[in-house]
């Protein structure tokens, strides 16, 4: 008997939620400084029917010169794929790794072509290592673990 072969598909990417702010337009527009620019990342991935997961990868771009906001932007970039036979272990990091790398070039565009859009320069976002971000979650889950017990 043979074994099935594993199946990982993109169904669907789309924007699930986007949100811009300039709270202090239109004088924030006269300034001429650099601004701070603080990126925070988020991943979730959930079943939304057999073999169909949704992930979202949340990216909140805020710009800051002293104390004034200038813009904040987040994007929650979202996308179906279809995951079958895999090992039930393998699903987790393909679901906090694989799916946020193939969504990050869409949240970084959309991102860099709101904030131009709002009147600012683009922000380009650089490449992120999930691989990276996915395993600072595990250990900092892993650790709360041991202190609960």
């Amino acid at each position: 008997m043979s074994e099935q072969q594993p199946i990982f598909a993109i169904e669907k990417i789309y924007v699930k939620d986007l949100s811009l702010e300039i709270p202090h337009a239109p004088q924030i527009f006269l300034e001429r400084e650099t601004p701070q620019i603080d990126i925070q990342l988020h991943t979730e991935g959930k079943p939304v029917a057999d073999n169909i997961y949704e992930v979202v990868l949340t990216v909140t771009v805020t710009a800051k010169f002293a104390e004034k906001t200038l813009f904040l932007v987040e994007v929650a970039q979202a996308g179906i794929f279809q995951i079958q036979n895999v090992p039930e272990t393998d699903i987790e990091p393909i679901l906090g790794i694989t799916c946020p790398n193939i969504l990050f070039p869409y949240a970084r565009e959309t991102i860099s072509d709101v904030v131009t859009r709002a009147g600012f320069l683009p922000v380009i976002l650089s490449p992120m290592s999930f691989e990276a971000l996915y395993q600072q979650r595990q250990q900092a889950q892993a650790s709360k673990e041991e202190t609960t017990h």
